[in-house]
């Protein structure tokens, strides 16, 4: 069966990359003890802070000294972005597949994520290369699931709603792509993702 599929597009966290904030609090904890949870505390209180950097609302610069505030500036900036950014594993059997779905598909990431990840957490890995394009909510100003940043993708791809499949971790992110045309998958894990594509008549 051929595929109906021009475009796969890819979440980037818990998808190709799983992340884990306990490697950063634990990193905290041991400059002082529970460091770390109170830094998770105010984190979460203020989880709005976050959102605005993801949106590209707020500057990195103003993200980072709101931050540091928070831990009482026991760190200095480049410890910071380094302790919040390396949080990524790679999944290497999702991993594994971009080189050979590149053959026959455009492949376009599309994360909300913001510039401190980028630069020193992931924007390294190998597998980046096989993107067409990254989609970034930080760069484009809007996050999933709004509309906007779907649409980010569709200017840049020139191709029908339809023919993009779009793969997150984040039911409601998915099925935001539904609403739009598009066809997704809700990632559970990597047998899972092939069971899906299978039936989709990809790879």
């Amino acid at each position: 069966m051929k595929s109906r599929f021009s475009v796969i597009v890819f979440d980037l966290g818990n998808v190709l990359l799983p992340f884990n904030y306990q490697i950063m609090l634990e990193k905290l904890d041991k400059i002082e003890k529970n460091l770390g949870q109170s830094f998770l505390k105010f984190y979460q209180d203020n989880y709005n802070i976050h959102r605005s950097f993801e949106k590209g609302e707020l500057s990195e610069d103003e993200f980072i000294n709101i931050m540091l505030k928070s831990l009482d500036d026991k760190l200095d900036r480049e410890t910071f972005c380094n302790y919040y950014s390396k949080i990524f594993t790679e999944n290497k059997n999702v991993t594994a597949l971009l080189p050979e779905l590149k053959k026959k598909y455009m492949l376009v990431l599309l994360s909300n994520t913001n510039s401190i990840h980028k630069e020193y957490g992931w924007k390294d890995f190998d597998f980046i290369k096989y993107f067409d394009r990254l989609i970034l909510s930080h760069e484009v100003k809007a996050f999933k699931p709004e509309k906007q940043i779907y649409k980010a993708v569709e200017k840049f791809t020139q191709r029908p709603p339809g023919e993009h499949l779009f793969i997150d971790d984040v039911q409601e992110y998915s099925d935001a792509a539904k609403k739009l045309g598009w066809d997704s998958i809700h990632f559970t894990g990597y047998e899972n993702l092939i069971k899906e594509f299978e039936e989709r008549g990809i790879y």
